[in-house]
Order: structure tokens, then sequence, then C-alpha cells
């Protein structure tokens, strides 16, 4: 019973992690249909820079927290600026292959800024204090506070993620802008500041996951290819463009690997995963929410 609730526990806060994550990456997807694969290095830059910052000023952890995520911001806007968008406005480029091109630059984006933080920080994993300190007893199990604390302020982001796009005027045109953009530019809106808006609040989502991450585990510039595959697994087995298949594929995946790693062993945690997901594509390729 012990082992269950602890399985449960790590789960439910892995789950959480991966589901922030992914559902930046559906939502920018979704919305600007552009398949971010910077999307890990993004994420390790937000908790890096944290890191660094409430080691080397007076900020303190929530200031060096902020740090973090508004270096996540401007990264990401920087990244669409000068990537994205020049792709996007670029003639030459036949309309069916800006997609392509898209995809490939933020491949290379990812490896620029990987190296940048290898070199500016080091490839040795690094972590933030505790948000919280102490332990709880659940069960016969002892569970840090820190990491319940992360999985409720993952679980409030997700909702404040909802409820904006659900219930604001510019939440429900950032979702018209991924079904017609043409029609939501003839009742008046202007489909750039949208998508400026979207990409905000994109490097708002991935830097509280980053900051979020370097608290619970580590963080580094190698991890980046591995936190992008983990979000690009869990939204190709929701549904592309899905933040509630995202939902249900992060969890899938973090009580997977949470069993895989008490059961059999943490090398083999992300193996079901990727099986699982072959074979979802093999029966049902738009994912567990895609719409055929």
């Amino acid at each position: 019973m012990d082992l269950l609730i602890q399985i449960l526990i790590s789960g439910f806060i892995i789950g959480a992690i991966y589901a922030l994550g992914a559902a930046g990456m559906a939502a920018i997807f979704g919305i600007s249909g552009i398949l971010n694969l910077a999307h890990g290095a993004l994420i390790v830059l937000a908790a890096m820079v944290a890191w660094y910052v409430g080691q080397h000023t007076a900020l303190g952890l929530y200031g060096a927290a902020g740090v973090g995520i508004l270096a996540a911001i401007a990264a990401t806007y920087l990244l669409y600026g000068l990537v994205i968008l020049p792709l996007e406005r670029f003639r030459h480029i036949p309309p069916e292959e800006k997609h392509v091109f898209q995809l490939v630059a933020t491949l290379l984006v990812a490896i620029v800024i990987q190296g940048i933080l290898e070199w500016a920080f080091g490839a040795t994993p690094v972590t933030t204090p505790p948000m919280m300190d102490g332990v709880i007893r659940i069960g016969g199990n002892t569970v840090p506070r820190n990491s319940l604390l992360i999985g409720a302020v993952a679980w409030l982001v997700l909702l404040g993620l909802w409820l904006f796009i659900s219930r604001t005027r510019l939440g429900k045109a950032m979702l018209a802008a991924s079904m017609s953009p043409k029609g939501l530019a003839i009742v008046g809106y202007d489909i750039g500041r949208i998508h400026l808006a979207i990409w905000g609040l994109y490097g708002l989502v991935v830097g509280v996951a980053g900051v979020l991450l370097a608290s619970f585990t580590s963080a580094s510039g190698p991890v980046a290819t591995n936190l992008t595959a983990i979000s690009f697994t869990i939204v190709v087995l929701g549904g592309l463009g899905s933040i509630l298949g995202s939902l249900a594929g992060a969890y899938i995946l973090g009580f997977l690997s949470t069993l895989t790693a008490y059961l059999i062993s943490p090398a083999l945690s992300e193996l079901p995963g990727l099986v699982l997901l072959i074979l979802v594509l093999y029966v049902r390729p738009q994912g567990l929410f895609g719409r055929r």
C-alpha cells in the first residue's frame, strides 16, 4: 500500500510538470501551427537563469524565479521575431513548405541555445533551493512539501491558462485564430498582435515550467533535447494542438514512467511511453483527443 501511495504521489507531481510543459507546446501548435523544437531549450533557459540569478544576486528565490520566467519570455519573442516571422513573410518559400523550414529553424535555435547554456553555465545539472522546506507524511511515506507545492503550482497555472483561453476576450480571439485567421481579421482583429500575445503567453508557460523543473529535480543544457522529446511525445499522444489531450497524455506518460521506475528500473522509465505512442499512432494517428 505504501508503494502504491508513493507511485500515485510521484505520478501526480511528474504528470503536472509534464502537463505544464506540454501545454505550452500544444497551445503554440494549435494556435500558430508551429511545432517548436526549441521548446526544451527554452524551459532549461528559464531554469538555469533562475538558478544563476539566485546564486549570484540578492533577489532571493522568488525574484530569481521571476527573472528566469522573464528570460524565457524574452527568448520566445526573439525566436518569434528573428526566426518564425521572417520565415512566414519570406515570399520565396512556397506556403506548403514554410512549416518545414520553421521546424528546421527551431531545431537549429535549440542547438544554439543549448550550446550557449553549456558555455555560460557548464554541463553540470543545477538545482534551485526548495520553495518550501519540510516534509509531510502521507500513509507510510514521507513526501517533501516542496514537491507537493510544485504540483499545486503547475495545476494552478494550467487552470489559469484554461480560464484565460476560454473566458477572456483575448483568449477567445487566440482560439479563433487557430480556426480561421482570415475570419478573425475580417471582424477587426489585428492578427499580428494576436500572435504576439500567443507567443508571450507561451513564453510565460515555459518559463514557469522551467522554474518548477529546477526546483523539483535539476536542469542542464543536455537535458533540453530530452524535454523536447517528452513534450512532443505527450502532444502527439494526446492529439496535436489539443491542450486537454496534452493533459491526459502527460498523466498517462507520468504514471507509466513512475510505475516503470519503481517496479522495474529508472533506466527504462521512458520506454513504455514510447511504446504506447507507437501503438497509438498505428491505431489512432490523430492522437487520443485529436480530430479525424
